[in-house]
């Protein structure tokens, strides 16, 4: 068999550099992240520009831009890195106790709260040689899930935001309204014309991200007045307490929270239809042993989340 001249003298060590330089695009945020220096990361950009004969980055005003080439090799980057991973990482018996891997999870801050620490508590008992990565969720990840998870392990949102990639359910929760314990001008119960009339807390609020219970509050033709956008439900609480706000958020956190924030659970005065969690997946981990186990692993601590109400 012929020898690959340009693998053989090529230096592992630069993908992972390029992976990171190309996502921060940054050379300060890329020698912190990867733990060397600077220097070393400059270095490192100096070959890879000899190498594809072009700047990578180029500054535009105070920030850098990839160029087209290495949007394009941006693109390459993270399933390359996982199929390096996957060759040296195989065995003949795979033991996640002897695992030494880290898996990210691009995840909000609901099921950050309600499952996360479910997982951890798992990966720490069958695997403590592996760590785990949350990274908070945001409109844009979601947006592009496929990018996403080029270089994330798994996604971990509700149905109804991302399609043609393979996922696993994992459990259900209650969508209910919260107000201040104090509120002025609600009582035990809410209605429709009061979610019209009252200052919301909403959720991103923009066209592709959001509640989708709020959305069927806008089918109903009632367009919540929004007073403050957060990009995380654990801070709604926060912000409806002591205040006329109202806002709508997972019962599991709500019970959570509303002990220590000061504010009332209420039912929606509408059929909501449950939020219902999924861990979304690229296909090409399909065959990895390791990522096949986290996997398993993340559904089976789900499992108490499924079999008991919000």
């Amino acid at each position: 068999m012929a020898i690959d001249r340009l693998m053989a003298n090529l230096d592992l060590n630069l993908l992972i550099t390029l992976d990171t330089l190309l996502r921060e695009r940054n050379v300060t945020r890329t020698a912190d992240h990867l733990g060397v220096s600077q220097p070393a990361v400059s270095g490192a950009l100096a070959r890879l520009r000899r190498h594809f004969d072009d700047p990578l980055l180029t500054r535009v005003g105070n920030r850098y831009e990839l160029t087209a080439l290495a949007a394009r090799v941006a693109a390459l980057t993270g399933p390359a890195i996982a199929g390096v991973r996957r060759v040296f990482e195989t065995t003949a018996e795979f033991d996640p106790s002897r695992l030494d891997r880290e898996f990210t999870l691009v995840i909000s801050d609901y099921a950050a709260t309600v499952l996360a620490p479910l997982v951890a508590r798992e990966i720490g008992r069958l695997a403590p040689g592996v760590r785990l990565r949350l990274e908070q969720t945001t409109p844009y990840a979601v947006d592009h899930a496929a990018d996403t998870l080029r270089a994330a392990d798994g996604l971990i949102i509700p149905h109804g935001f991302v399609t043609d990639l393979p996922y696993l359910d994992l459990f259900e929760d209650r969508w209910v309204c919260i107000v201040s314990h104090d509120h002025p001008s609600v009582g035990d119960t809410l209605t429709l014309d009061q979610l019209g009339t009252l200052p919301w807390v909403a959720i991103f609020d923009r066209p592709t991200a959001f509640a989708p219970a709020a959305r069927q509050l806008r089918m109903l033709g009632i367009e919540a007045r929004v007073d403050v956008v957060v990009d995380g439900f654990a801070q709604m609480p926060f912000l409806v307490a002591g205040t006329r706000r109202v806002a709508l958020i997972q019962e599991r956190l709500a019970r959570q929270l509303a002990p220590v924030t000061g504010v009332r659970i209420l039912d929606c005065p509408f059929e909501v239809v449950p939020v219902a969690e999924a861990f979304w997946w690229n296909p090409m981990y399909r065959n990895d042993p390791a990522h096949a186990w986290l996997r398993t692993l993340i559904v089976a601590a789900a499992a108490p989340l499924r079999h008991q109400s919000g």
